[in-house]
């Protein structure tokens, strides 16, 4: 009898469900350092979006800096519209905050800018960057994120926004860097049906995509002129990527899907439990990714 009362009491205060904010739909929230670093994860957010749950996007600097000629507001604006466009395309908002491109530092400021976005989407899942990479604004991302997590439960952390009722999932994208540790994935989510919507949104970022990406990689000259011809250049890559994700984690496939289902899979992004939110287990997992088993 205990235990049944205990269990009611929990899911009172759960709102109906142990696994999310709101018992009817999930609340995802991307957080990338740079406007195009949420879309990384494009594929597995146009699935929730398709299942009835709802997706924010989030660049925590603005972009003013990512270009070979331009800079400061005019690339700032520029870079706004592309994401914007980006996020229309996948039926999501998409929101830059006011931090400069390559100046960003993990603040109590910035901090707190994050745990009120967090609280305020009602987020589930929080995904973002690992820690250890190239670029210092993704480092100082992840750091802030994760700097986030738990104190979003915490009352008299900005005490102006309410406190979520269970600390989010956070998980982190998919990355080759094996310093200090190699990333180990707890997910990995078939795109096949999505991987071109995921193109569609990087193809939005033209300033990145056809621009500065190519400059900066010495291979400006490749890029083709015309628009058709240049999205397919790039989606070359941005599918390899995805096969090389599922072709390298398919155990993980087969064991999320089935063997029938998981070893056809053929794009996939995965990603990693951070251990600073709510854990996956056997129990949540299906809650919280509802693709599985179908």
């Amino acid at each position: 009898m205990k235990s049944i009362i205990l269990i009611l009491i929990i899911l009172f205060f759960s709102g109906g469900t142990l696994y999310s904010q709101h018992p009817d739909k999930l609340h995802i929230l991307i957080i990338g350092a740079h406007p195009d670093d949420a879309e990384e994860s494009g594929g597995t957010a146009a699935l929730y979006i398709a299942a009835g749950h709802q997706v924010k996007l989030v660049s925590v600097t603005n972009g003013d800096a990512g270009h070979q000629t331009q800079g400061g507001g005019e690339l700032m604006r520029r870079r706004a519209e592309e994401a914007r466009k980006s996020g229309e395309i996948l039926g999501a908002e998409y929101q830059l905050l006011d931090n400069r491109d390559g100046e960003l530092l993990p603040t109590l400021e910035n901090r707190r800018m994050i745990i009120r976005l967090i609280r305020e989407f009602h987020s589930d899942i929080v995904i973002t960057h690992r820690m250890n990479d190239y670029h210092p604004d993704h480092r100082n991302t992840a750091q802030l994120v994760l700097d986030a997590a738990y104190m979003v439960t915490v009352p008299n952390i900005c005490p102006e926004t309410p406190i979520l009722k269970r600390n989010p999932v956070f998980l982190f994208t998919s990355d080759n860097f094996s310093k200090p540790v190699p990333f180990e994935p707890d997910v990995v989510i078939g795109i096949d049906e999505t991987i071109e919507k995921k193109i569609d949104m990087y193809d939005c970022h033209v300033s990145q995509m056809y621009e500065w990406l190519p400059w900066n990689g010495g291979i400006i000259d490749q890029v083709p002129k015309g628009k058709p011809e240049r999205r397919e250049w790039m989606a070359i890559g941005r599918r390899k990527e995805a096969e090389q994700i599922a072709n390298k984690y398919r155990d993980k496939l087969i064991a999320l899907y089935g063997t029938e289902k998981g070893s056809k899979i053929k794009y996939a992004e995965a990603f990693e439990d951070s251990e600073y939110g709510t854990r996956l287990n056997k129990e949540n997992i299906l809650r919280l990714f509802p693709f599985f088993g179908k």
